[in-house]
């Protein structure tokens, strides 16, 4: 079965959207950006002054038609603006992970031959200055922000403003220089080469043209109905997938107002100063908003909390239907509008989504609870399903039509359909033109048709909407030949508040078992209104109080399990939660908050023979890297619950999917 929908395509640039922008929307906000508490506006005119100053000042240190601009820091005007210089003189923007050590860096400035980058500040300049003892090939590094920079005296340096200093006076000398770049660019170009998360092996550097992203921008936008009009709040790493659709491919498309944070910790109040139209966040960050609500309305009297549990019931009875405009009883619309008086308004005001006419969210399941949640409060929550290689750009789900269990159904100009695994097939104009470097990679993913493998297991419904079920090459069975299915059941874990992260294991096994990370947040909160005293995370996750906690939570989860025929016999045996949290640093976790399931499995084999195996305690002793790159030792004795098993209700029809691992295409 195959699902396809129809898209406008641009034969453009980049740059020429934004030379476009500069003319039609001269006076228009194009970026704004707080800085030491207070907003500061450029327009797209003075935009593309800058983007003109920054290209001229690259070419004049010797950048060229083909290279790649290396880009790293928190979400600044600045780095965007760095983007397109870098497009406008027939570059390739290269935006790297701005969390990331220097080692992780240093392989991925060196398969991308950069040399030049452009950095937010001193941090960054330190992690390069790092790297080029080991790897010379960088030449010049500029940097934003000055600050600690004094004594930074080595040749390569030079200021952001130095660098568009030499820029102005490079175009006085060569008046016609930038048109005549601008103007040699193609869509076909490759614009931008983002990295893969590297869950299975070293990261690949994705090379997406012009033509493939402003496809995506379009049939999104179009989509959505956004406007130039359009507010968005840029928070989430630069060098992901969906911020470049967001912040800088849509904007560009639609000419909206890019909005940058203070810093990370300053961005739900910016949020709220911003008050976005138009949002995208990843599951963890809804839920963590939902769970600051919860612990606010435990403080507060009883006669506000019993009438916001009041309107939030009836919030869950009509609120979807009303936001999809569907028959409601008058009775219900005015009650409802009293809610909205009492509760939804200032609720969303609080959570700085008063004004959001659509929100997205994808990169993780979102819990059908959560996303009722936020829809029967009257905010246009959606998900999405995309990729890197295909612009994040496959599944939208349109309005009145929402289904809380899919994806949703083949964006504009999109084809998708399942092979004969289950795996998820993509053809569109947005998917990648290869992995730099490794065609042999390419060949791995795309097939003879054109047809891009997600590598991911899926459904269709009988209205076309698409259920991912897990990763393909996930997907495997228990040693009674059921289907076995970790992510599907890891999620079913994390939508529980008080559960950060989940790890299943199961395949050739008798049975499942599951580490557990606590969300230090949440259920500190629990235990201190308990009067319950901890010292630390690892503290924390031994109590026999938190375990009682994550014991029900798992039972809720058992019981879901158990009423799904195909899914029923997967239920979790054992689990234990673990000393310390999954994290990047310690290579547990990619920077886009992905399991290295395989890596883990190596790391805490011991732990997962104990499951296996019976026991009712392990100690574990784990190296871990702190923020300032000491290392040292974790150490803790874990107990193993075991967990009660409920009897399915129908028998198990594991065979009507089939996906067999041997089969699959990994991407």
């Amino acid at each position: 079965m195959t699902y396809t929908n129809t898209a406008i395509t641009t034969d453009t640039t980049f740059p020429r959207l934004l030379l476009r922008n500069a003319h039609m929307r001269a006076d228009r906000p194009a970026f704004r950006e707080k800085n030491l508490g207070i907003w500061q506006t450029w327009s797209w005119a003075e935009v593309s002054a800058e983007v003109r100053a920054l290209a001229c000042g690259l070419a004049a240190q010797g950048f060229q038609r083909g290279m790649n601009l290396a880009i790293i820091g928190d979400n600044r005007p600045r780095l965007y603006w760095a983007m397109a210089a870098a497009q406008c003189l027939g570059g390739i923007a290269v935006p790297l992970y701005q969390d990331a050590p220097a080692a992780d860096m240093a392989y991925v400035l060196e398969n991308a031959e950069i040399q030049f980058a452009i950095v937010e500040d001193q941090e960054q300049v330190d992690k390069l200055l790092e790297i080029k003892q080991q790897y010379a090939g960088i030449r010049h590094i500029a940097f934003d922000d000055d600050r600690g920079m004094r004594h930074y005296h080595q040749q390569e340096l030079t200021s952001y403003a130095r660098l568009q200093e030499i820029g102005r006076a490079f175009d006085q000398a060569h008046p016609e220089f930038f048109m005549q770049q601008l103007e040699s660019g193609q869509a076909d170009d490759t614009a931008v080469m983002l990295y893969t998360s590297g869950t299975t092996g070293k990261p690949k550097g994705v090379c997406q043209t012009h033509r493939s992203f402003m496809n995506a921008a379009h049939g999104g936008a179009s989509f959505d109905h956004l406007t130039e009009r359009e507010d968005i709040l840029s928070y989430l790493p630069m060098a992901w997938v969906g911020d470049h659709l967001f912040s800088y491919a849509q904007a560009m498309a639609a000419g909206f107002t890019v909005n940058c944070p203070e810093s990370g910790k300053t961005v739900l109040t910016d949020l709220r100063e911003v008050g976005p139209t138009y949002y995208f966040a990843p599951p963890r960050v809804f839920e963590n908003m939902l769970t600051t609500v919860m612990i606010r309305m435990e403080d507060a009297g009883v006669i506000k909390r019993q009438l916001f549990h009041h309107y939030m019931e009836l919030a869950r009875q009509v609120g979807s239907d009303i936001l999809d405009r569907k028959p409601v009883s008058l009775w219900n619309k005015l009650h409802y509008a009293l809610g909205n008086f009492f509760i939804y308004d200032p609720l969303k005001n609080i959570l700085g989504l008063s004004r959001v006419r659509v929100a997205y969210t994808a990169g993780a399941a979102i819990g059908p609870d959560l996303f009722r949640f936020y829809r029967s409060i009257g905010v246009n929550l959606k998900q999405l399903y995309g990729s890197t290689e295909t612009c994040a750009y496959v599944c939208l789900q349109p309005d009145g039509h929402i289904k809380f269990d899919s994806v949703g159904l083949a964006a504009p100009g999109v084809e998708v359909k399942l092979a004969n695994n289950g795996e998820v097939l993509v053809k569109s104009v947005s998917m990648l033109k290869g992995y730099y470097k490794r065609p042999d990679a390419t060949a791995e993913v795309m097939d003879a048709d054109g047809y891009f493998h997600t590598g991911d297991a899926g459904i269709f419904d009988s209205e076309g909407h698409l259920k991912i079920i897990d990763r393909a090459a996930d997907v495997g069975k228990l040693s009674n030949g059921d289907i076995f299915a970790p992510n599907y059941i890891e999620n079913k874990l994390k939508f529980f508040p008080f559960i950060k992260e989940a790890v299943a294991f199961g395949h050739d096994r008798d049975t499942v078992c599951a580490f557990i990370n606590i969300d230090m947040e949440a259920v500190g909160n629990w235990s201190e209104r308990r009067g319950i005293a901890y010292a630390g995370y690892t503290d924390l996750a031994g109590k026999a109080e938190t375990y009682q906690l994550i014991m029900s939570c798992v039972e809720k989860v058992n019981a879901d399990l158990a009423s799904e025929a195909l899914m029923a016999n997967t239920q979790i045996h054992r689990f234990l939660i673990l000393h310390k949290e999954l994290d990047p640093d310690d290579d547990e976790l990619t920077r886009t908050r992905k399991v290295r399931r395989g890596f883990v499995a190596q790391k805490y084999a011991v732990l997962i023979d104990a499951l296996y195996s019976g026991k009712r305690s392990q100690h574990i002793e784990t190296q871990v890297k702190f923020e300032d790159g000491r290392q040292g030792k974790v150490s803790a004795d874990l107990h193993i619950s075991d967990v009660k098993v409920i009897a399915a209700n129908q028998p198990t029809t594991a065979k009507t999917i089939k996906i067999t691992k041997s089969s699959v295409r990994t991407a």
